[in-house]
């Protein structure tokens, strides 16, 4: 069974947790039951992330044949595609979400899509990246009283995004390290003010209202010391045509939203960071899918 998982962008700027959007870039999961009880990653992998990965999985599995309370089995997963690792683009949501898309198929659980979701949610913890990566589209998505409530608004198709890649990666633990206990009351009620802006601005389709929306107060400042190319990179974008720019997650990815001549952004963007790769996507509306 293979399932197709889309990356994602999340934070979208001050949406810190909760925005996020799902990209034409794909992971694909492929799980195949074996005769014993062993679980396997058979993609290449380097020997120092094995261990973890397969501790992901494995916990992953146990959670899924406990909650639905179906007869637990081995099997050997293989992960293949264009999402990088550690880089801000929902890489192991990838992975857990197709595991467990997977599993429900092969053994017949039934969940439908907000059932699976709410099980990735709960490994994850990150409704920002599990909920587009689930349903597609520009997701507004938290905790309200014991679930977790979503919010799915499509995105306008000429939407694009740049996508700078840079050639290192940023874990997320160490980014969120750099984040402060507290916050000036000036600078909470700015990001109040830029969640519901953004938020409105994809709800009613009109991306042109986005301009200057990106400022972040919450995360963005705070991280920069690991990407320190960041409000360069974002400055090229804007100029060359963007409507504006973020940190994609926790980086290190950096992301550019433009409505015209995207290849042109991707251009001004890379001359900032030339060791970066560059993608021009446009948005997933579908979420994670079946594909055999």
């Amino acid at each position: 069974m293979t399932i197709r998982v889309p990356g994602t962008t999340s934070n979208l700027g001050s949406g810190f947790d909760t925005l996020g959007l799902a990209l034409r870039i794909y992971n694909h999961v492929t799980v195949e039951p074996r005769n014993d009880r062993q679980v396997e990653i058979t993609s290449p992998i380097s020997e120092d992330a094995r261990k973890g990965a397969t501790q992901m999985v494995k916990e992953a599995a146990r959670f899924f044949f406990k909650r639905t309370g179906k007869a637990a089995f081995g099997f050997a997963i293989s992960i293949a595609g264009d999402v990088p690792v550690a880089r801000g683009l929902g890489s192991s949501t990838t992975v857990q979400l197709g595991l467990l898309a997977a599993l429900n198929e092969l053994t017949g659980a039934g969940l439908d899509k907000q059932g699976v979701f709410e099980l990735v949610n709960v490994l994850e913890g990150h409704p920002d990246n599990c909920a587009p990566a689930t349903f597609g589209g520009f997701t507004v998505a938290g905790p309200v009283g014991k679930g977790v409530r979503v919010l799915r608004f499509a995105v306008p198709r000429q939407a694009r995004f740049v996508t700078l890649v840079p050639d290192f990666e940023v874990r997320t633990s160490d980014a969120r390290r750099l984040l402060p206990a507290e916050y000036p009351k000036a600078d909470l009620v700015h990001s109040l003010n830029r969640v519901a802006l953004v938020s409105s601005a994809f709800a009613s389709g009109n991306l042109e209202a986005l301009r200057d929306l990106f400022d972040d107060r919450v995360h963005q400042p705070y991280r920069t010391p690991l990407i320190p190319q960041l409000p360069k990179v974002i400055q090229a974008g804007v100029r060359a045509g963007a409507i504006g720019g973020w940190l994609s997650g926790s980086g290190s990815t950096i992301m550019c939203l433009t409505l015209v001549e995207p290849e042109r952004v991707a251009a001004a963007m890379q001359r900032v960071l030339p060791s970066g790769k560059v993608h021009v996507l446009a948005a997933d509306t579908a979420g994670y899918a079946v594909v055999r």
